[in-house]
């Protein structure tokens, strides 16, 4: 299987080929990368386990536990986005993905291994200069060159050596809510009215409610 770095629309006879999966993934995300790279494989796990297609709308949903670079992924292959309300985002900082059919109420949970991010000292190295705006043009060169490797394995490894798979059985959670809005009594902004907080008895928005906190 051919996957692509780097891709471009091809021309033949005039007409524009249509994109792979990789290459839509690439095209949203903006760059190949091994954090998209993880995504991608974890989506493609996820629709073949469950044997479905692409969600129109919350037919199928995705827990994810990061909002890395894989979480662009998964909203291309399996059409599960903010937007729709059946992409749950926990803030656990773990690349575990859990996609759920609201139809058959079965589940895949899928959880990428240590081994999908083995690194070398030189990589974190170069990762380190190269982030923090440090390296050389070699450096660079060199730290794209690992970033390449590491994609490509994530990409062709047996699925077992990159990512442990759980079938579950588990209840879907609700489906996304309309709520109406109220105006915000201080910058005159309409929210939705159960994100409201309420100060000197009008309805306001969280940025302008000044919530006390004693940081606990």
């Amino acid at each position: 299987m051919v996957f692509y770095l780097v891709f471009k629309k091809e021309r033949v006879w005039g007409m524009c080929r249509p994109l792979s999966d990789w290459e839509r993934a690439v095209e949203f995300h903006g760059h190949a990368c091994p954090g998209l790279a993880v995504g991608y494989r974890a989506a493609q796990i996820a629709l073949r386990e469950l044997k479905t297609e692409r969600a129109q709308d919350e037919e199928l949903v995705a827990v994810v536990e990061t909002d890395a670079c894989g979480v662009d992924a998964i909203q291309v292959l399996t059409g599960c986005t903010l937007g729709k309300g059946n992409l749950l985002y926990r803030d656990y900082g773990k690349h575990v993905f859990t996609f759920i059919c609201r139809d058959s109420h079965r589940a895949v949970r899928i959880a990428i291994k240590a081994t999908a991010w083995q690194q070398e000292e030189t990589y974190r190295e170069l990762r380190k200069k190269v982030f923090g705006r440090e390296a050389s043009e070699e450096e660079k060169a060199l730290f794209q060159q690992y970033q390449e490797q590491r994609m490509r394995y994530i990409l062709e490894a047996p699925e077992e050596e990159i990512c442990t798979v759980q079938r579950l059985e588990v209840e879907p959670p609700p489906k996304a809510r309309l709520f109406d809005s109220v105006i915000c009594s201080v910058c005159g902004e309409p929210v939705a009215e159960v994100r409201a907080r309420v100060k000197g008895g009008k309805p306001v928005c969280i940025p302008c409610a000044d919530e006390y906190s004693r940081g606990w």
